[in-house]
């Protein structure tokens, strides 16, 4: 679906996207991560074609990104961050006039209003609408005509718990249907929920593509456990480090298959065991640990 190769956007002696090579296979849905200012929201505009690369390229829907990207458009559904509408207009109408653009029937409108709850707006001016009705009615412009490919910029922005949840929803029943769905965000417990597949990206650049399982298969858990009588013996344990002990509390960290784990410890006398599961957070937090190294202290 998409295909980046050194795909690459300078502006002056600034880099904002620094070869950035990335394949999205259709039917998967993608994560693209990155605190702001990582280069997400340009690399989705030159996918688009709404910008220029400076070297490299890509190809989306088999359409090079400098010469079809009219075509691009036409075939994706797109949600901006910070989405802008005509509010002179009414929600329908809008629906219809972006409709119409596309030159494809809105065939999901009418279950994408209901679920989120934006039927009874639609008579009224864009003027009128709250920040999460914009943010619902630009989810519902880039999803009506069912597109094979979704590129959505922040998606879930401004949307309270309940309508993240429908949301979500919706994209598990669109990848269950095949779609293939490409979307930036810095709400990584939605990425971990929703993505088959994350791309990290740091000051431009790619620093990881993987599936998100086997992403936390490889992440050390937190492990606590209190017992009565003698301690486990953990040490040589395959999986286990950084083993702490204290009293009638041990602690450590656990990664890979956990059956060592648990034979070790299966003839102490444990009253209270936690294995936290492995985060997505932690994951992506240690592709960034030199930036929170170096930051000042407010």
């Amino acid at each position: 679906m998409i295909q980046a190769s050194q795909l690459t956007k300078r502006y002056g002696a600034k880099t904002a996207v620094d070869g950035l090579t990335f394949t999205v296979r259709p039917g998967v849905v993608t994560g693209f991560l990155g605190p702001n200012g990582a280069g997400k929201s340009t690399t989705i505009r030159l996918l688009l074609g709404f910008l220029h690369p400076s070297s490299g390229g890509a190809t989306v829907l088999g359409h090079d990104i400098d010469h079809g990207s009219v075509e691009i458009r036409r075939r994706t559904g797109y949600l901006p961050g910070g989405i802008a509408f005509w509010d002179g207009l009414t929600g329908e109408r809008l629906l219809d006039e972006l409709a119409a653009m596309s030159g494809r029937r809105p065939v999901r409108r009418a279950d994408l209003l209901d679920r989120l709850e934006l039927g009874d707006a639609m008579g009224r001016p864009v003027r009128d609408y709250s920040r999460g009705m914009r943010q619902k009615l630009g989810i519902i412009q880039a999803l009506q005509h069912d597109p094979e490919l979704a590129i959505l910029d922040e998606p879930s922005e401004g949307l309270d718990p309940l309508m993240q949840r429908a949301f979500y929803e919706v994209l598990e029943e669109l990848r269950a249907a095949g779609r293939t769905i490409f979307f930036s965000s810095h709400v990584l417990s939605e990425v971990e929920r929703i993505c088959d597949r994350v791309a990290i990206v740091r000051h431009g650049r790619l620093v990881a593509l993987e599936d998100v399982a086997a992403l936390l298969a490889r992440r050390k858990r937190n492990v606590e456990l209190r017992f009565n009588g003698e301690a486990p013996a953990l040490e040589d344990v395959p999986g286990v480090s950084e083993v702490h002990l204290s009293g009638d509390r041990l602690t450590c960290r656990l990664e890979g298959d956990v059956g060592p784990f648990l034979a070790a410890i299966a003839f102490a006398r444990i009253h209270d065991l936690t294995i936290e599961p492995a985060r997505l957070e932690d994951a992506f937090l240690e592709y960034y640990a030199d930036d929170l190294e170096t930051q000042v202290p407010s």
